[in-house]
């Protein structure tokens, strides 16, 4: 080999790593994101919730796993069952939830598998408020921002995005979890767990595509404050 060419670099083997997508009605950009998501994790799971679209068509044209619901059921659900698909497979080490709306990166996903993998953390959440990122929607950070000035667990965790979907988790944390929030309060459903729990616990900025298709699906700061709602009704009715 000339001495002026270098060897190529092996691609990382990912194996152990498995993404977990919830998909609803996004038959419009699911495939271009499980597309893109497999140019770099050879595993993927993708939860259709019971679409009344062709999302399920679209996702079989990626080469993505294909797990369905007959009916909706919400996003805490989806998680739930794609985690729980992705565990029973073997070798099955790191688990990455990922939105199906185009909203998330591949680069930061890696970046945060690569704190996982390091042993820094347990768990690695994103959080788009650890950088400089100025377009995140008002209502959005409104949302987000009472979220966590409302949520005790937040603050014990000292958290800035509690309610980002993008997550690494390592399998004796998905092993130990159990997602019963159907709908979106699930996302504080599950700080709530690592609040109580022993895992390490790492935020990492990461950022997020505000696309018009994204922006349309956002929740309003009602939905946001309902979510709180429901969580603190569930843990009175715990205690």
């Amino acid at each position: 080999m000339p001495e002026s060419q270098a060897a190529p670099v092996p691609a990382p083997d990912r194996g152990d790593v498995w993404v977990v997508v919830p998909v609803f009605n996004e038959a419009t950009v699911v495939a271009a994101v499980a597309s893109e998501i497999l140019q770099s994790f050879p595993n993927v799971v993708c939860v259709d919730d019971g679409s009344g679209d062709d999302s399920a068509a679209q996702i079989t044209t990626t080469g993505a796993h294909l797990v369905q619901h007959p009916i909706n059921l919400g996003q805490g659900a989806a998680l739930q069952t794609g985690l729980s698909y992705a565990k029973a497979r073997p070798g099955a080490r790191f688990f990455i939830t990922f939105d199906s709306d185009g909203q998330h990166r591949v680069e930061d996903a890696l970046a945060m598998l690569d704190v996982a993998r390091s042993g820094a953390a347990d768990v690695v959440l994103g959080s788009r408020f650890l950088t400089q990122q100025t377009d995140v929607p008002r209502v959005k950070r409104i949302v987000l921002r009472t979220v966590v000035a409302l949520s005790p667990t937040s603050r014990r965790l000292k958290l800035s995005d509690a309610h980002n979907g993008l997550r690494v988790l390592t399998k004796p944390v998905v092993d130990d979890l159990k997602i019963t929030m159907h709908d979106m309060a699930h996302a504080s459903e599950i700080i709530g767990y690592l609040a109580g729990s022993d895992w390490r616990v790492k935020e990492v900025p990461v950022t997020v595509n505000y696309t018009d298709y994204s922006r349309s699906k956002g929740q309003s700061l009602v939905n946001g404050v309902n979510i709180l709602f429901d969580l603190s009704m569930k843990q009175r009715r715990k205690g």
